[in-house]
């Protein structure tokens, strides 16, 4: 499928073609100005349109935020916005390698602003944009170009994630809505983040092991198109290490947050033991 995208400028493509020569990034410079226009779009978010359009929109309840809430709470407002083996794993096209652009271009600025704010949002944030920004820019050697689109559906959870903080700073703790989105957070999430992630990693585990002990002399060229940036299509140690390092953060980090999201549930409608006995002994006077 065709990149719907503008073209690339030229001379913004030549800058970078020797330094994504050198990494190895060959579909890189196709897609470099997707990549900056993705990280400038969510950094003007984040530092100009933000914290205006709260002052106007929630004066009151914006302005009483502490200097983390508000960090936080410009993070949340930005976030708001079949193959075969061989094509799988070192095939390209130019609608996915949009979707792969986009993403650079967000986790760069993510990768960024975890870096700038560490002690507000921690290890855990700095460790998650880190790991997503390795795999996605690795797809533009090419490889798991096909893949990158398959873990896009992580982000599906994101908007419930974000509206369940916000319910919070606007007041509206325990609340019916806070408590619908929740339930809708944790379904969500584990649908998309366990669930589907557990079978789709298990789909990049078999291709890598697949790939490895493919026999040069059966690679076949498949698809010209798919397969144009392909080149020996080779697979060295370090880069089986490196992807698959930040796949497994990036797993583990999701069975971490989905169960801290259990517990942040529990403890806004969970009720009390105090609560409980309370209303036991009015049940008892009446």
């Amino acid at each position: 499928m065709i990149d719907p995208f503008f073209a690339p400028i030229p001379v913004l493509k030549e800058a970078v073609t020797p330094l994504c020569e050198y990494l190895h990034l060959g579909s890189l410079p196709f897609h470099i100005h997707e990549v900056l226009f993705a990280c400038s779009f969510y950094h003007i978010i984040f530092e100009h349109l933000a914290r205006p359009l709260s002052n106007w929109l929630i004066p009151y309840r914006y302005n009483h935020l502490s200097y983390e809430s508000k960090l936080r709470w410009n993070m949340h407002y930005d976030e708001r916005r079949n193959m075969d083996l061989e094509e799988r794993m070192w095939g390209y096209t130019g609608a996915a390698a949009l979707v792969q652009a986009l993403a650079v271009g967000y986790f760069l600025f993510d990768l960024v602003v975890m870096v700038r704010y560490l002690d507000v949002f921690g290890l855990g944030m700095l460790a998650h944009a880190f790991s997503c920004l390795v795999t996605y820019t690795l797809g533009f050697r090419p490889i798991f170009n096909y893949y990158g689109c398959v873990f896009m559906l992580y982000e599906l959870s994101t908007p419930f994630l974000n509206m369940h903080w916000f319910f919070d700073k606007m007041g509206m703790t325990g609340t019916k809505a806070q408590l619908y989105n929740g339930l809708a957070l944790l379904t969500v999430f584990f649908s998309c983040r366990l669930v589907w992630g557990a079978y789709s990693s298990f789909n990049v585990y078999r291709d890598v092991w697949n790939a490895l002990h493919l026999h040069r002399s059966a690679k076949t060229w498949g698809n010209e198109g798919v397969m144009q940036f392909a080149g020996d299509r080779s697979l060295p140690a370090w880069l089986v290490v490196l992807y698959m390092s930040g796949h497994v953060t990036l797993q583990t980090l999701n069975v971490w947050w989905f169960g801290k999201m259990i517990a942040a549930v529990k403890k806004r409608f969970a009720k009390s033991p105090k609560e409980n006995d309370s209303r036991e002994s009015g049940k008892k006077k009446a």
